[in-house]
């Protein structure tokens, strides 16, 4: 039996807002779904709930871990898990992802690891970051 190599992706983002409203943007469906997809999010331990994804449809999704202001913790499929932890950082609030489980001996994961850190860095958390700095 061979042991399956997995392997994370791990990204930070400077929010210019306090954890508080960061918090919000993370775990409230109707501001979730303004900056990354719709879905029934809730930040309660065991809470299940789908996220729709464009051009892949409904992906399930399982709350693990919520530590309210610091850490939030879900499922992703039926491999992956998004570990987001908020962390002060002057007036605002450093965001840190890590992106766990990609299966490296899996074509599909293999892709998805390659392409995943850009696409975090470059657009999914920057507009996390816009809505919690407007946010009132």
């Amino acid at each position: 039996m061979t042991a399956t190599r997995t392997t994370s992706v791990t990204v930070d983002q400077f929010v210019a807002a306090p954890a508080e409203k960061v918090w919000r943007v993370l775990t409230e469906p109707e501001l979730h779904a303004r900056w990354w997809a719709p879905g029934d999010i809730a930040p309660v331990v065991g809470h299940r709930f789908h996220l729709e994804m464009p051009g892949f449809g409904a992906i399930p999704c399982e709350v693990v871990e919520v530590v309210p202001h610091e850490r939030f913790v879900y499922t992703f499929n039926e491999s992956w898990t998004l570990t987001w932890q908020l962390v002060a950082e002057g007036t605002g609030t450093r965001l840190v992802l890590e992106h766990s489980g990609f299966d490296l001996d899996d074509p599909r994961d293999q892709q998805a690891f390659e392409r995943m850190p850009r696409g975090w860095r470059e657009v999914v958390l920057p507009a996390l970051a816009d809505l919690a700095a407007t946010l009132a």
